[in-house]
């Protein structure tokens, strides 16, 4: 089968391990604020929760998210969760703004994580992610990535593991700018 060339392609079929990025229509920064992050970064854990995928990192700033997480078998798909956590997300980001109609996500970009080196590089990534953008020097101290929960969660082993990979190889769009006062006072 041929893959279409202008959308990305969601082979979603199978339980697994997915990674995955979702931006803003045109980059906009509409999660601007830290009441703002908090309910996009509580949206997404919800929703994942909801639809018993297992969120294993997640980091989310004003115009963009990454999270890794492992569908069990009998859970419902990638796209439904996505489409949930868009649409709740955009009503919600619309109605503060008060425009109703506007296009809020763009896209989302998915790949399944099939081999262990790989999958421990991404979330090396999606929890370093913040440090990537300029935001902290510590990627713990960003409050809306999963870093310090892992940190505090991981057994020393899998905790040093994931921490000796850079995550610099790792291909996952990520061609966002975020600035480092953009998220504003409490």
């Amino acid at each position: 089968m041929r893959d279409w060339p202008h959308s990305p392609v969601h082979r979603i079929s199978e339980a697994g391990t997915y990674i995955v990025t979702a931006g803003t229509y045109q980059k906009v920064h509409l999660f601007r604020s830290r009441p703002r992050l908090d309910f996009l970064c509580d949206s997404l854990l919800n929703t994942a929760e909801k639809h018993s995928w297992k969120l294993q990192a997640w980091a989310v700033f004003p115009n963009h998210y990454h999270f890794v997480a492992i569908s069990p078998g009998d859970a419902p798909s990638l796209r439904t969760l996505i489409q949930e956590l868009h649409s709740l997300t955009a009503r919600e980001i619309n109605r503060l703004d008060r425009t109703p109609s506007r296009k809020v996500w763009f896209e989302y970009w998915d790949s399944r994580i099939t081999f262990e080196k790989s999958y421990f590089a991404r979330l090396s990534y999606v929890h370093q992610n913040a440090i990537h953008h300029g935001l902290v020097s510590l990627a713990r101290d960003y409050p809306w990535c999963s870093a310090a929960w892992f940190e505090r969660t991981a057994n020393t082993g899998l905790y040093r593991t994931i921490a000796s990979f850079t995550g610099k190889g790792v291909k996952v769009r990520d061609d966002y700018v975020v600035e480092p006062d953009e998220i504003g006072p409490a």
